[in-house]
């Protein structure tokens, strides 16, 4: 029983957290006309060892939505990470791939005026911080408003991983 009704936790928590990429895509209502858009990632001139361009772009199925690029970025993850900012549209976070490091940025946007806009600064990530399950941006329970943002930071030679609530547009 016990085993049961932790899976049932597990299993709806899981639907609330932030929607990944699924077989190349997300699903969402990114410009707030109660539609689901689908959004995709495509890969601009970049080889395996992150020679090229190394842009990734995000398309949408709908083609009034404008498209955006991020560089570099060897492909990556897309999240739909539903409404941040309180304006009744889906926003998007992207996690680029690269072919060094652990230190990734998320980037998160908003679409506005019929272009996407950062809703806040490229979030740091170390790998770690992703195995632990702590995931970038979140909104805030407590603060109407806001957004907690966990980040990675190199401090006392270790890396440390803080959050804090920040103010969105």
């Amino acid at each position: 029983m016990k085993i049961l009704i932790l899976s049932l936790l597990t299993f709806c928590s899981s639907l609330l957290s932030a929607q990944t990429e699924k077989e190349g895509g997300i699903l969402g209502d990114f410009n707030g006309d109660g539609k689901k858009e689908y959004a995709y990632v495509k890969v601009n001139d970049c080889s395996d060892d992150c020679d090229g361009k190394c842009e990734s772009v995000i398309y949408f199925s709908d083609k009034n939505i404008k498209s955006f690029t991020i560089s570099p970025a060897n492909n990556g993850t897309l999240y739909n990470l539903k409404d941040l900012n309180n304006d009744r549209k889906d926003d998007i976070g992207f996690y680029p791939n690269w072919c060094t490091s652990c230190w990734h940025p998320l980037y998160v946007y908003t679409y506005k005026k019929n272009s996407w806009e950062p809703l806040v600064s490229p979030i740091s990530t170390h790998c770690t911080q992703w195995e632990d399950e702590k995931f970038p941006i979140k909104k805030d329970p407590k603060k109407k408003g806001y957004v907690i943002i966990t980040t990675s930071v190199w401090k006392d030679d270790d890396i440390k991983i803080i959050s804090k609530s920040l103010k969105v547009n």
